[in-house]
Order: structure tokens, then C-alpha cells, then sequence
């Protein structure tokens, strides 16, 4: 499937893939996007554009995927089930392909309570699982989901999230299992602290043969600070964040925490360049893109093709 995406070929040419990711503004002035897309210059193949994360209310994520277009970069245009229905989403979806844009993550997305609208009615019409189905029907077939016939399919490239810490952990292999079968071209994983756990997680993955079936990319975020590590410890549902991460930041005066936690980065993107069935990186430095050319310049991930 030739989708017009740089990603799909860098993955489908055997190079190592580096991701990246940008918040839209929570109002309308584009400049927003235009100042963190200088960060991510040759230094990404893709910017995942959140979708209204963490259910707060943010500029369109197909507007800013358009906007980044604009500055020269590939999106990586999410899209949850939380807010729409299946004519809302296939709707998007061909509105997205007509504005250039060739890749697509299919979330479930974050509850509302979460956001700032916990009164607003959720939708979730599909789930993620069945989003991937569908997009992969327009693509491949040609129809919208009812059967009908699409005039121009959109060609997207289609990406999921997998998280190997969510419990039970015995069946996340499984989950992303159902995600492959779907229609699944490529996975991110959730951010990765725990390295044992998800040394086990990738091996299930591997000898189940999924990763030859998929591409996977192994999600990374840097610490900025011990208050952030142990804030993600306690308190974000699915965050596996291990003792030595905290002992190890602990380790260092305030104003060097910042760098350890790059360190500790950059050493997880040296093991995952070596592991088996790991495809590339996505690298979320969450409203701190400023620091991504450091990470990518000094985990070796430079230049990028």
C-alpha cells in the first residue's frame, strides 16, 4: 500500500523511524503551531496533532495537521471516538485526505471527566479497534462503512496506540493483536519507563510474530524534573514508572534533573535501536519540543532520511 506518506517509507525501507508530537493551541492563532514546528525541522518523519487530549477543548486536530503541512512538516493526524460518530469521522477523514494529509493514529480518548467539559456527552459510537476497521475499509475498498461506494478512497497510512502497562498485562499482547487484525500499519506504544516489563511485552509480540505483521515504535517522554516523575508515578492511570527512575533523578541537584531525565531517554532510544521487532521511536516531549533536537542529536538518530 503506497499511501504518499514519508513515514510508511521510511518504515517500509528498513530505517529506523523517528515520531514526534504536537499540542494545538487552545485558541485560533496559527503562529502557536508554526513556533513548535521549527523544534521538529528534519529532525522527525512525523508529528503525531493531538486530538483535543486529555478531553480539553483545542484547535481541530485536521486544522492543525493542515498548518503543519504548511511548515514543511508530516502529521500524524489523531483522531478519537470520544466526540464523534461514524458519519462525523468518516467525513473527517475524507476532509483530512483532501487537505494533503496521509497518516492516521485511531484512539479511543481520554473520558471527559478528565477535560475541562466533564458535563459534555461522550459519543464513542466505535471504538479504536473498530475506527482502524473502518478506515482500513475506505481504503482498501473502497466503501464507507455502510457498504457504499467512496468516489476517490482516502489512502491513509493507519496507526494505533498499544499500551503494554495497562492491567491485566497478560492481555495487552493480545490487544494489540486485535488492533493488527483491524488494519493496523503501524503502532506507538504508550511511554515507556519500565524497561523490564515491556522487554517481556515485546518478546510476546515478537514470538507471536506480530512484528512482522506490524511496525512498532516505542514511545518515549523525558523527564523534566523528580516533581514529574513522581507526579506520573502516583497519578496517570497506565504510567508504569519504576523506583530507579525516581531514585535516579533523586540522585541529581534540581537544575540538573532536567538533563538526567534526557539521558535516561536517549539510553532507552540506544536499546530500542538494537531491540528486535522495535521499528523506530516516538519521541514525546510534551511542551517541550524546544529539547527534541538534543535528544534526537544525541541518541544518534541523526540525520534523518
Amino acid at each position: 500500500m503506497k499511501s504518499g506518506s514519508k513515514l510508511e517509507k521510511v518504515l517500509s525501507e528498513g530505517k529506523f523511524a523517528v515520531t514526534g508530537e504536537l499540542g494545538p493551541p487552545r485558541g485560533t492563532n496559527p503562529d502557536a503551531i508554526k513556533e513548535k514546528a521549527q523544534y521538529l525541522k528534519g529532525m522527525v518523519d512525523s508529528v503525531n496533532i493531538t486530538d483535543n487530549q486529555t478531553a480539553v477543548v483545542r484547535m481541530a486536530s485536521w486544522a492543525a495537521s493542515s498548518l503543519l503541512i504548511q511548515e514543511g512538516l508530516e502529521p500524524n493526524y489523531q483522531m478519537v471516538c470520544r466526540d464523534r460518530n461514524r458519519i462525523a469521522m468518516q467525513s473527517d477523514i475524507l476532509g483530512a485526505y483532501a487537505l494533503g494529509i496521509r497518516n492516521i493514529l485511531c484512539l479511543s480518548g481520554d473520558h471527559q471527566l478528565f477535560g475541562n467539559h466533564p458535563k459534555s456527552k461522550k459519543v464513542f459510537d466505535i471504538d479504536s479497534t473498530q475506527l482502524i476497521s473502518m478506515v482500513r475499509k475506505m481504503r482498501d475498498e473502497g466503501t464507507f462503512q455502510n457498504g457504499q461506494e467512496i468516489t476517490d478512497p482516502p489512502k491513509m497510512f493507519i496507526g494505533a496506540a498499544s499500551n503494554p502497562f495497562g492491567q491485566p498485562y497478560e492481555f495487552r499482547v493480545h490487544r494489540l493483536a486485535k488492533k493488527i487484525e483491524a488494519g493496523a500499519d503501524f503502532i506507538q506504544t504508550q511511554c515507556i519507563y519500565n524497561m523490564e516489563r515491556f522487554r517481556e511485552f515485546i518478546k510476546q509480540a515478537n514470538d507471536m510474530g506480530l512484528t512482522e505483521k506490524v511496525y512498532i515504535l516505542a514511545g518515549v517522554t523525558p523527564m523534566k524534573a523528580l516533581g514529574m516523575a513522581r507526579y506520573m508515578q502516583k497519578n496517570v492511570p497506565g504510567m508504569d514508572v519504576p523506583d530507579w527512575v525516581i531514585k535516579r533523578l533523586e540522585g541529581v541537584e534540581k537544575k540538573k534533573q532536567a538533563e538526567e531525565g534526557i539521558k535516561i531517554c536517549c539510553e532507552q532510544i540506544e536499546e530500542f535501536k538494537e531491540m528486535k521487532g522495535i521499528a523506530g521511536v516516538h519521541v514525546m516531549a510534551i511542551e517541550w519540543e524546544q529539547r527534541v533536537p538534543e535528544i534526537v542529536e544525541k541518541a544518534g538518530l541523526l540525520p534523518r532520511p
